[in-house]
């Protein structure tokens, strides 16, 4: 399997999430607080640009919080996908022509969700998957710091489903390799993929270079 470890930059401004999936994460998000008022505190802190990057691991992540003058370190637990959950949700997306693009193109399928449910694969996390920890001496768990945490998730699993399937343990160089290897389904032509996988990567670009105020006439 190849390395998960990445270091993504939070999003900054009002961000919301726009996509069923990503509603769903910040569902889950704020059902896990105690009180409205942690989820403003929250809100507030991860729009405020306060956050560091965020280090996405296999079932875990890290980030720091600068708050006033203290710069506590979250760190956050997501179950990672055992060998044969892996395997039916290849399976899954491997069965269905299309699948494999979507997900490169920023998009979940709900029907891939819910086939991958039926076959006991979970993807969204509920509000009791998330296992917070906090370096400031607040007493309630989740924290602030650990709820944006869980927003800027939220706004990044939004923008991009990847991110999602790598904390659940399956990056997408792991993804694209283990589609090689079982064979591409018979509905699908020989150069779908790699079509699919450049597109992907040219839409990524594009968005760095225009949130940098960069030209992308190159890309298209």
């Amino acid at each position: 399997m190849s390395p998960i470890h990445r270091r993504l930059p939070p999003r900054r401004g009002g961000a919301r999430a726009s996509t069923w999936w990503g509603k769903a994460w910040v569902r889950a998000v704020e059902e896990s607080a105690y009180a409205e008022e942690d989820l403003r505190a929250a809100r507030t802190l991860a729009r405020s640009g306060r956050l560091g990057p965020i280090t996405i691991d296999r079932g875990a992540v890290g980030c720091t919080v600068l708050d006033d003058d203290r710069l506590p370190a979250v760190t956050g637990a997501l179950a990672a996908l055992d060998d044969a959950s892996l395997d039916a949700f290849v399976e899954l997306v491997a069965v269905e022509s299309g699948r494999i693009a979507d997900l490169l193109a920023g998009d979940l399928p709900l029907t891939l969700v819910e086939h991958a449910e039926e076959a006991g694969v979970e993807l969204l996390p509920y509000s009791g998957d998330f296992a917070w920890a906090c370096s400031c001496d607040a007493w309630l768990d989740p924290c602030p710091h650990a709820l944006a945490v869980g927003y800027q998730l939220a706004w990044l699993v939004d923008a991009d489903p990847l991110v999602l399937l790598g904390l659940r343990g399956l990056p997408r160089d792991d993804l694209l390799a283990r589609l090689h290897a079982r064979g591409r389904p018979a509905t699908t032509g020989p150069d779908d993929l790699e079509l699919a996988l450049d597109a992907a990567l040219r839409a990524g670009r594009a968005l760095e270079l225009l949130a940098a105020g960069q030209p992308i006439d190159h890309l298209l």
